[in-house]
């Protein structure tokens, strides 16, 4: 798609009983107090990051000049930083901050975000309003200033987006345009409930700001209807593409040919054991779902507890004391008009750590999509994965690690694969034994991360449409038309994002089996889940080098690496 340009970057042989290289946490510094700035509003909530106050997206000309030199140069500064006497760990950071300050590369040179896709304008947006409705806290004057400030940056994000996308993707135009059906009477509803729950009825700054927001997006919308038949079909990156991002980026040690391998090798055991846990099942009755949504959260808050005390008692691993609670609510007003723009999770920051973590839900019923049925049926799946001992906890420890580099570097792939991890664990250990058929739930859900490896790299290597993609999904695990078209299109557009919960899990295994077998008898569980919680953000194959001193998987990161520009 884009030609390659070869750059050797060397690490020098790591040293014994050196001190911390404080220029490089100096760097890394630098680079994230920039980086909360300017890091593009998503809908993973994975990758979502604490704003400075009445922060605003800059999508001008001018600010993607200046955000191609700061990386260019942030690499230059990289580059140059002394490696004398690092000791592993530094090396470890080192290629952390290598790996954000290419996310950087790979948003603007490789992927072409601001001038591809039409539908990062939608998250730049809606996206970056529903980072701060989602937030479970009061609506107290900071926070609506915060959302005040949004709103009013949607024209300019508008404007600018029109002239920005010189090379548009079809498919991503149509996402873009679903995104935008109803934004009107959409946001029409988040300002009433606004109003009904903190800002005054007589505040002229807010009618004004969702008005022009408003125009500006069903604009914007009628902009894509007009401009789409001369829009590209294409919408993959390509194989060169995302060899770089695995290597530069995820810092995965394999080829796409050796994911694929490896994911449908996993696809086969779970459907295998989906079908066993079935069988073992059969003459069991089937549960039903929750009656009232206020049964489904007094249990999912009993749940959680029970589950924060059988990791104590089976010394599978350590929760801390100060660690506060992942509870479930009712969908707030202000946030329910605009649910289907990304996952309603706060997983709080790591200013916020005296807060508790939250997932909003519906009321259960026999037509919700796929991931809020199970919830319907037994909350521990989702709060396994998304809370305790998964996304929430593992991000909490991590935003408490002493090392400032590890608080602040956050990629997907050891996230998501602790995030999947831990569900098996938990099912080995017993946890979901009190209700046999939710290990039939455990099995499907490692059936569809299976899956996902698969869709991510034929996507990004063009070889499935998004159409594809998504009916191969909708029958593959199954699960309903809706999520998995929406799974489908959002993996078209963030290439590497979908493997990261299988291989990250992978990877896992592979860390997990290589300790027992160099420690013998003085490996211990528990401290293995308690280093790899509280380093949860660094690249497995990182975690290993550094809790190990196993080279094998890391080795090639070193040099001679190809870097898009």
């Amino acid at each position: 798609m884009h030609s390659l340009k070869i750059v050797f970057l060397i690490i020098l042989p790591v040293l014994s009983l050196a001190q911390p290289a404080e220029n490089l946490q100096n760097l890394a510094s630098e680079f994230w107090q920039w980086r909360f700035v300017t890091q593009p509003a998503t809908s993973d909530d994975i990758l979502r990051v604490e704003r400075p106050d009445c922060w605003q997206p800059d999508y001008s000309a001018a600010a993607l000049t200046n955000y191609r030199a700061k990386y260019s140069d942030f690499r230059s500064k990289l580059h140059a930083l002394s490696k004398e006497n690092w000791t592993r760990s530094d090396s470890v950071d080192y290629l952390c901050l290598r790996s954000a300050i290419e996310r950087v590369n790979w948003e603007l040179n490789v992927l072409r975000n601001p001038h591809r896709n039409p539908d990062f304008y939608v998250q730049q947006t809606i996206g970056a309003l529903y980072e701060l409705l989602i937030i479970n806290t009061p609506l107290e004057e900071r926070r609506l200033k915060n959302i005040l400030c949004v709103l009013q940056s949607i024209p300019k994000t508008i404007q600018d987006a029109q002239g920005n996308l010189t090379e548009p993707s079809g498919p991503f135009a149509k996402i873009a345009q679903e995104n935008l059906q109803e934004i009107g009477p959409k946001l029409q509803d988040v300002q009433k409930a606004l109003k009904q729950n903190g800002i005054s009825k007589s505040n002229n700054a807010f009618d004004k700001a969702f008005k022009a927001a408003i125009q500006s997006l069903e604009n914007y919308r009628d902009w894509l209807e007009k401009a789409l038949p001369g829009m590209q079909a294409n919408f993959s990156c390509g194989r060169d593409a995302y060899v770089y991002f695995l290597k530069n980026i995820a810092l995965i040690p394999n080829s796409p040919e050796e994911l694929l391998q490896q994911g449908r090798m996993e696809w086969y055991r779970a459907v295998a054991f989906e079908a066993m846990e079935k069988t073992r099942n059969a003459d069991l009755q089937k549960p039903g779902l929750f009656r009232t949504i206020e049964q489904q959260i007094a249990q999912a808050k009993n749940d959680e507890q029970a589950i924060r005390d059988f990791l104590e008692q089976k010394n599978i691993m350590t929760v801390p004391p100060w660690l506060q609670h992942f509870n479930n609510y009712r969908f707030p007003a202000w946030v329910a008009p605009l649910s289907y723009i990304g996952v309603a999770t706060d997983f709080t920051g790591e200013s916020r750590l005296g807060e508790d973590a939250s997932r909003y839900i519906p009321a259960p019923g026999p037509d919700l999509p796929y991931f809020y049925r199970t919830m319907a049926q037994d909350p521990r799946p989702i709060i396994v994965h998304e809370g305790i001992p998964g996304h929430y906890f593992q991000l909490a420890r991590s935003w408490k690690n002493d090392n400032p580099s590890r608080r602040r570097f956050v990629d997907s792939g050891p996230i998501e694969g602790i995030g999947l991890y831990v569900e098996e664990l938990l099912l080995q250990f017993g946890l979901f034994d009190d209700r046999p058929h939710t290990r039939e739930i455990i099995y499907n859900f490692m059936r569809l991360r299976a899956l996902r490896v698969e869709i991510d790299i034929q996507l990004a290597l063009g070889t499935f449409s998004i159409e594809q993609g998504g009916d191969f999904l909708a029958e593959s695990v199954p699960m309903d038309e809706e999520t998995a078209v929406g799974e489908a299109g959002f993996f078209a557009y963030n290439p590497g994002q979908a493997i990261s919960y299988q291989i990250g899990k992978i990877q896992i295994l592979k860390f997990l089996s290589d300790a027992k077998i160099k420690m013998d008898d003085k490996f211990n569980l528990r401290e293995f889940h308690d280093y790899l919680m509280e380093n949860g953000n660094v690249p497995i194959a990182l975690q290993r080098w550094e809790y190990l001193g196993l080279e094998d998987g890391v080795s090639q990161f070193f040099a001679n690496r190809g870097v898009h520009e």
